[in-house]
Order: structure tokens, then sequence, then C-alpha cells
């Protein structure tokens, strides 16, 4: 009886923390609402895998950096990316021929890989072939995809809406997923500022 007593607020608070689906829920600072044009897709940052970058992607957000911002590359069965602030803003003018080829004015940032997996719903960075040079843009898996894992740094996991996720207007597979007329986030806001 002692033992169980003991043992139980643990238990308790284990049963809290968890979210939609048995995953770990985000506290509202580090949960990430995405706005698009089908309805919310919620994220729970993990600044516990990658802190440099968590902080990045929220300074980004509470600038505004995100609103507006389209889904460049989008490749069925695999991912939609976005986060280009410097080209595929919708509203300062969308440069297709350039999209995915920037980041923000914030610097690039140093890789932070983990062993996480990137299964469906996994929010990574995305990067050039220089593994430091993750800066605004970020994918979210449409389906898992091992030959990712321990190569590109995890920052989050969808936690409600990836039903949404999975109606982005797809790229071409021809074109490596670039997507023409593409859908954008429609505004992205950090729960905690609400």
């Amino acid at each position: 009886m002692r033992l169980l007593s003991r043992f139980a607020p643990l238990c308790v608070a284990a049963v809290l923390s968890l979210g939609a689906g048995g995953a770990l829920a985000a506290e509202p600072e580090n949960t990430m609402i995405i706005q698009l044009e089908g309805g919310e897709v919620e994220i729970a940052l993990r600044p516990d895998l990658a802190p440099k970058h968590v902080e990045q992607i929220k300074t980004l957000v509470r600038e505004g950096a995100y609103d507006n911002v389209a889904f460049h590359r989008v490749i069925d069965g695999f991912m939609a990316q976005t986060g280009d602030v410097q080209y595929a803003d919708m509203e300062d003018g969308y440069d297709a021929q350039r999209a995915g080829t920037g980041g923000s004015e914030l610097p690039d940032l140093p890789a932070e890989f983990t062993s996480t997996a990137f299964d469906r719903g996994t929010v990574g960075m995305a990067r050039s072939q220089d593994p430091n040079s993750a800066n605004s843009q970020f994918f979210i898996m449409l389906a898992p995809a091992p030959h990712l894992n321990g190569a590109y740094t995890v920052v989050g996991q969808v936690e409600s809406g990836m039903e949404h996720v999975d109606n982005i207007k797809k790229g071409n597979p021809a074109a490596n997923g670039v997507v023409q007329d593409p859908d954008r986030m429609l505004s992205v806001r950090i729960a905690a500022d609400q």
C-alpha cells in the first residue's frame, strides 16, 4: 500500500501529460498553431531535442515571419515543406523560381540531430548539403522516412490537424515537388501568446 501511494503522483502526472494519440502534449509556450485554409494544425515543439532550432522558430513566429508563407515543395507520400520567409511570402511577392532557396535574416543553426524517427507528423528543419545550414524552412512528414533519421533536426510533432496537412496542394513529382499556385500558412502563432 505504501509503495503504491508513493508512485501514484507519478502515474497521475504521466496521464495528464499525454496528448491526443498518447503523444506527449506540449505546454502553450512550445505549441505552434498553423492556420491553413482547411483548419488549424497544432504542433508540439521539441526544445528537449533541438533547443536552438525551436527558439529560432518561435522568434520567427512572434515576428509574423511565417504568416502567408507558401508550401513551396510538397511531395505526395513524403512531406510538405514551407518556411522560406525570403522567397515564399505570398503577400510580399512569391518567387516560384527561388522559393526554397531562402531563409531569414537570422543566422543559420548548427545541427541538432537526434535518433528521433521521422514518422508521419514529425516536423523537421530543411537544410542544404551543409548539416549546419538550417534557418527558417521546415517540413511536415506525410509518411515515415527512415532515411532522414539522424540526418535532419527534428523540431516537433503534429498533435492535431494532420488531416489539414494531408490536404495541402501537392507539387509536380517531375519537378521535385515544386508547387505552382501553392497553399500557404495563413497565420502562425504560439499558443501562449493567445
